[in-house]
């Protein structure tokens, strides 16, 4: 693969960094990166990975775009409200480097077609808000062997980590089951600066632009904390749960499950908090 000349201008200031250079960029021309939701986290990680080149980038997400997401849902605008939230990223992405192939998957993903849909790609990003999606996303990816970035946020705080499955810490090891939903509002009820999430779904870009390059040191079995009102970072170590039920010693999830049942919540009522 030779990059065209309007290649080599559009990301020369990646190319000349000595740990990316022509070889580098062609792996991000060449990487599959799928996205689990195009809300708060999803929007900044799918400007910064179709900005830097990946050549494909599928989104998943059955929402449409409202006035009340552009607070903080950077990728979607006033003239998309209305749009599927796929299609107006796609807009979006595409406007911005139109090599990028956007593939927009307008459902919601559940363990009936997960792992059909993440088989092609490369590495995936969770940006959902709803823990019955977290804990479905997880599992295909340990089960898939796929790599997952896992970002959260709630109110001033959001948190990031990498899973590597088999080799690091999944999100079940450090949250072997869901808390009580009254416990975590949603962010209708208790609000979200937009910038948290932005700051946490650009991180997840980075970390999977360092995957797909092989280069610096992944946040896998690290637990990457921010809290904007102080300006804090903080990383905590993440052990990989021997006895974790999906990737311990002897898992004892071996299939998917009903992950609204897991989470305490009844399949005809599942409380999906709006991004």
């Amino acid at each position: 693969m030779k990059l065209r000349e309007d290649q080599i201008e559009r990301y020369s200031r990646q190319i000349i960094l000595s740990n990316i250079g022509r070889k580098g960029q062609k792996k991000i021309l060449n990487a599959k990166v799928l996205l689990i939701g195009a809300g708060g986290l999803g929007s900044p990680c799918a400007l910064y990975l179709a900005s830097a080149g990946v050549g494909r980038i599928g989104i998943v997400d059955s929402d449409v775009v409202e006035l009340s997401n552009l607070q903080r849902q950077i990728v979607h605008s006033t003239t998309t409200v209305g749009k599927s939230k796929g299609e107006s990223a796609k807009i979006t992405l595409n406007r911005i480097n139109p090599d990028v192939e956007v593939v927009d998957y307008n459902l919601r993903i559940t363990s009936k077609n997960i792992l059909d849909i993440i088989k092609d790609y490369d590495i995936v990003v969770d940006g959902s808000d709803n823990f019955p999606t977290k804990y479905l996303v997880n599992d295909a990816c340990v089960l898939s062997n796929k790599p997952l970035s896992h970002g959260g946020m709630f109110k001033f705080d959001g948190q990031l980590t990498t899973i590597l499955p088999n080799e690091s810490a999944c999100y079940r090891c450090f949250f072997s089951e869901p808390p009580l939903l009254r416990l975590v509002p949603g962010s209708q009820e208790t609000g979200i600066l937009g910038a948290v999430v932005g700051v946490i779904g650009t991180l997840q870009a980075n970390e999977v632009l360092k995957f797909i390059l092989g280069v610096g040191n992944l946040l896998a079995g690290k637990l990457l904390i921010f809290n904007a009102l102080d300006a804090n970072f903080r990383q905590v170590e993440i052990f990989k749960d021997p006895n974790c039920s999906i990737c311990g010693d002897n898992p004892s999830i071996t299939e998917l499950i009903d992950y609204e049942l897991f989470c305490g919540l009844k399949n005809n009522h599942t409380r999906i908090v709006k991004k």
